[in-house]
């Protein structure tokens, strides 16, 4: 038996060592939360990000976000933590319930072997947020999330074992932060990313079940976060917040079966080039009830490139022979959410928003393990003030994913083609509190919990 090289159909971008698609799934990281363990079901955002990062933010597809709202919105802009007094503390937790089945299609080689059930796991995603007003002007805070992740389960026996596998991986990201209010109409942020990142993940080799790719690494990545918030009337509220770049190391071990010969199992490393977000809201108060919401974001997945596996001695890592590499080249991924709030009672607000995400994974790069497509997200949610100190918010979305096909080909021959069926339900609790009694409400506050 010997190893395969895998390469993309005549009309896709570059040729893939099959049995890397190790980096694809390495890629795929999940997993994070405010001192909490979790496990990371598929990505929820575009490629491999995960947007559950708010249960606020959730009730209306994300839309207003980074303009604020609540303690959350400091994950996308780190200044809109002015808008919140005193000290107080977020604690997030989503419920992902993904739906992922493969159908093999007609010209599969393995065709015999068949395809699967769901390979996407539920998940719980929790994240947790810190802030404390020193000042009447300045305020320091810490956020602990996981901005990227996935986790899948296949079978040794399908038709595409030789394409993807079992994966999974998970981040571990804390920004403490800082925020100005400059004027009163101005505010700014900014904070430093810390990363870690765990993966494990494992292929077939073979097209018959048994010999597997077995990889597993770790490693830390740093970047940074920055935003503003400008109101330009007394009931505008615009937010621009940043999430920069990380190249995210990851350093670990490559195990290959002996039955597969000219490759070089031990130790490896690659790098993934993360791609940084801008993320721009807006906040527009209608009536002392009414708000409209909306938000456009752009992620800078084109920098993702190809993802070269390295032996320590800084060869390239062999299988069958063959150089271990994942050209990814997807393309830059966008969102766009609108929506709106409604004040029911001083202590209960309602919500609810759309919103259209734009893939950067196209039908040229697709791998059965990234099934990733453009999808329409449909959501509500509420936010009751059960105490002047605590308060909870509540959430839940659905999410319409366009039909997914995939044509893969290896350098032997091997061919698999087929379609994905997914959809994705996330239920989301939020719980606010406030640690110092609660102070008369500034003029310049827009929110308060």
């Amino acid at each position: 038996m010997t190893s395969r090289v895998w390469r993309r159909p005549a009309s896709g971008p570059a040729t893939l060592l099959r049995s890397t698609s190790l980096t694809s799934t390495l890629l795929r990281i999940g997993c994070a939360g405010a001192a909490l363990g979790l496990a990371v079901s598929a990505a929820h955002a575009g490629g491999f990000a995960l947007r559950e990062q708010s249960a606020y933010g959730q009730g209306a597809s994300y839309a207003g976000i980074a303009a604020g709202g609540a303690l959350s919105s400091m994950y996308y802009n780190p200044a809109t933590m002015t808008q919140v007094p005193g000290i107080q503390s977020e604690s997030v937790l989503s419920g992902i319930m993904a739906y992922s089945a493969n159908n093999v299609g007609a010209g599969s080689t393995s065709a015999a072997l068949g395809g699967t059930g769901d390979t996407a796991k539920d998940a719980l995603v929790p994240s947790g947020y810190f802030s404390w007003q020193i000042n009447p002007k300045l305020w320091l805070g810490l956020s602990v999330n996981s901005p990227f992740g996935l986790q899948v389960t296949f079978p040794d026996s399908w038709a595409g074992r030789n394409f993807a596998g079992t994966s999974g991986i998970k981040t571990y990201n804390a920004a403490p932060t800082i925020a100005y209010e400059l004027t009163n109409w101005l505010s700014i942020g900014a904070g430093v990313q810390i990363q870690y990142a765990k993966a494990d993940f494992s292929q077939g080799l073979t097209g018959a079940p048994g010999p597997q790719l077995i990889l597993s690494g770790h490693g830390w990545g740093y970047g940074f976060t920055a935003g503003v918030t400008v109101r330009p009337t007394p009931t505008t509220t615009i937010g621009i917040g940043y999430r920069s770049r990380i190249d995210q190391p990851i350093d670990g071990t490559m195990n290959v079966p002996a039955v597969i010969p000219f490759s070089t199992p031990g130790d490896i490393n690659t790098t993934l080039r993360l791609p940084d977000t801008v993320t721009a809201s807006l906040r527009q108060i209608l009536t002392p009830q009414w708000t409209l919401l909306a938000t456009v974001e752009w992620a800078n997945w084109s920098r993702i490139g190809t993802a070269n596996i390295y032996q320590t001695n800084g060869s390239s890592a062999l299988v069958g022979g063959t150089a271990v590499g994942i050209p990814f080249n997807y393309s830059d991924g966008w969102f766009y959410s609108a929506g709106a709030e409604y004040k029911w009672t001083d202590a209960l607000t309602v919500r609810g928003g759309i919103g259209y995400e734009k893939s950067p994974v196209t039908d040229a790069v697709r791998l059965p393990s990234v099934p990733d497509n453009n999808r329409v997200w449909t959501s509500i949610g509420a936010s009751y003030q059960l105490t002047p100190k605590i308060s909870v918010d509540a959430a839940y979305s659905h999410l319409f994913i366009m039909d997914t096909s995939i044509h893969d080909t290896n350098t032997a021959g091997a061919v698999y083609n087929g379609t994905v069926d997914s959809h994705i339900d996330i239920v989301s609790v939020g719980l606010h509190y406030r640690w110092d009694d609660p102070a008369p409400v500034r003029k310049t506050t827009m929110y308060v919990k």
